[in-house]
């Protein structure tokens, strides 16, 4: 694509520079106007066979020769340019690519994944199910190819440069999650997703424990690291297997295969802000068990009193098996 873009702005400078040295020349040899000498060269490079404007001499004779040999030659090199990006593919890619972006400046309220690794492809999956709008940006050209087969909307290129993540909507996303195999590329998307909306959430990978801190502090709202959990997951099955089998049949894969919700208070009906879980009446009408509370000041309280008022920017994690969470999500 680079060199279709530098043979087209040759041939552009080319057509630019023929048409100055036309104008120029017929109104110094012939004395025309600038609109005559204007005249001229478009009817001489195009080779319409309009009728001069004055009987010419020799000179002028031979710079007109010279500007439809010239203009002749330009127009076979920006063919050959256009050719050959026709037979690579180039020209669709770039109108694909366009299109593309078309629909990623539309987009509002998405989540960004930087990296199409095992960590961001687990994470596409769960935004797949619960049918989130995403944008993935990856640099890997195989990957990439992966992803065009797979219908994902993407950006190619670095994701720790800020030209990249504008490119992905960062100033208008709601969440990002950076899932790069460093740790220091993470830090580096978090610092400029933090810079750019302040507003995101923004969720991180980190591989050393040292990270862990520096991420926090670079403004990462959640660190995840893989593999603490997933040792913390193998001695779980030897201190307590019952209680974390029974943990892992609780699963919030998709719309109609979840076991646990989380509410918004927000997204609730006015009248219930300022009553109390138990004026929800959730068990009677959906089934559900509320089992856990988060407050406005970011405080987890599990197993909540029926008494705890619902104030604003606070939200419940509701327990039920599908078919009632389906109810709840129908209710509110």
């Amino acid at each position: 694509m680079i060199k279709f873009k530098s043979k087209f702005h040759k041939a552009l400078f080319f057509l630019i520079s023929v048409l100055a040295i036309g104008v120029i020349g017929y109104m110094l040899l012939s004395g025309f106007s600038f609109i005559d000498a204007v005249y001229m060269t478009v009817i001489t490079i195009s080779t319409v066979g309009f009728r001069e404007l004055h009987p010419m001499n020799t000179t002028e004779k031979v710079f007109t020769i010279m500007l439809i040999l010239t203009s002749i030659s330009l127009f076979g090199y920006a063919v050959s340019a256009f050719t050959e990006a026709l037979a690579s593919g180039v020209f669709f890619k770039k109108l694909k690519l366009k299109r593309v972006q078309q629909k990623i400046d539309k987009m509002k309220d998405h989540t960004i994944v930087c990296g199409y690794g095992r960590n961001g492809m687990q994470a596409i999956v769960k935004l797949k199910n619960y049918q989130k709008e995403f944008v993935v940006i990856e640099k890997d050209k195989d990957l990439i190819e992966t992803l065009e087969e797979e219908g994902i909307l993407y950006v190619e290129g670095d994701a720790t440069t800020d030209e990249v993540l504008i490119k992905a909507g960062v100033k208008k996303v709601s969440n990002l999650i950076t899932a790069l195999p460093s740790d220091a590329d993470n830090l580096f998307v978090v610092l400029s997703a933090n810079q750019l909306n302040k507003e995101c959430r923004i969720i991180s990978r980190a591989s050393n424990e040292s990270s862990y801190n520096k991420l926090k502090i670079a403004g990462a709202d959640n660190v995840i690291m893989p593999d603490k959990l997933g040792g913390a997951h193998m001695a779980s099955l030897v201190v307590t297997p019952d209680v974390l089998e029974f943990v892992d049949r609780l699963t919030i894969e998709g719309e109609t295969t979840a076991n646990l919700e989380e509410v918004d208070v927000n997204d609730l009906p006015k009248e219930y802000v300022g009553k109390t879980i138990l004026d929800l009446d959730l068990r009677k009408k959906t089934g559900c068990t509320v089992i856990g509370f988060k407050a406005s000041n970011g405080s987890y309280v599990i197993n909540p009193e029926a008494s705890i008022t619902l104030e604003a920017d606070a939200s419940l994690i509701v327990l039920g098996r599908p078919e009632q969470i389906v109810k709840l999500r129908k209710l509110f």
